[in-house]
């Protein structure tokens, strides 16, 4: 049954007007290249530093042919020259920064990270945060910047690994959550999104994403190589050339990618 009046504005139900939602750009990108990747690394991190490129690993229960390292990528093989291994029964190793000599690493549960002379490799320190999770590192050049899975990244004073500040990463008003491998470029953070197949740029001042790279093109050609690829993770940028670098957990490939930037 319906029923009318004859003043339909007295039953018209008055609402709030919408915010209208922010536009974020979607960035285009062009593959420069495909370079080889070792489909036993699970990546956790990637980085450029000294016209070479960093991948650290995890090592998940259920893929015993992975394992929690990190070193250099030879670029012809996509095999990585191993610097350090964590013992995968005790840890799972996260992502790793390099900052005035020193490599830090992240571990997934244990909220330990490890200090490594960046020359020798070999470990100088250990510090411990509270985050309930690491994830992965950048740098801006001043503090360590850290993800931890949730939408929150934690700045921490390279000198003594205390909190500096928290930044709350937001997209279009919303939490973005799952905040994976971490890339410093130009003034902005460009971040990976855990099971999302896209990348994220945001605004260091305000934690706003502001700009998105849709990259779910190379994900299905990552799975269509090998069916056990995983999601999308690792960033790096190479600061000298310009050139930037993207690959996935037991992808095939690192691409070589060029975006506005």
């Amino acid at each position: 049954m319906t029923s009318c009046s004859d003043n339909s504005k007295d039953n018209e139900i008055k609402k709030a007007p919408l915010t209208p939602e922010t536009f974020i750009p979607s960035l285009d990108y062009n593959i420069v290249a495909r370079l080889p990747h070792d489909t036993t690394s699970f990546t956790e991190g990637l980085l450029f530093h000294n016209q070479q490129l960093f991948e650290s690993t995890g090592s998940p229960e259920n893929l015993p042919q992975t394992k929690s390292v990190f070193g250099i990528v030879d670029l012809k093989t996509g095999k990585i020259d191993k610097k350090v291994e964590l013992d995968r029964s005790i840890y799972f190793g996260e992502g790793i920064v390099i900052f005035k000599n020193k490599i830090y690493q992240l571990t997934y549960k244990n909220q330990i990270g490890f200090i490594y002379d960046s020359k020798t490799y070999k470990q100088i320190g250990r510090f411990s945060y509270d985050n309930k999770e690491g994830w992965a590192l950048t740098t801006d050049g001043t503090s360590l910047i850290m993800s931890d899975g949730t939408n929150v990244l934690t700045y921490l004073d390279p000198d003594n690994l205390k909190v500096v500040k928290t930044l709350n990463v937001s997209n279009n008003g919303y939490a973005e959550d799952n905040l994976n491998e971490l890339e410093f470029i130009n003034g902005y953070i460009y971040a990976n999104i855990w099971t999302k197949n896209y990348i994220v740029k945001i605004d260091t001042k305000t934690g706003k994403v502001v700009g998105i790279i849709n990259l779910a093109e190379l994900t299905s050609e990552a799975k269509t190589k090998n069916p056990q690829a995983d999601v999308i993770n690792g960033i790096a940028f190479d600061s000298i050339s310009d050139k930037i670098f993207v690959t996935g957990k037991l992808w095939t490939n690192i691409y070589q990618i060029e975006f506005p930037h």
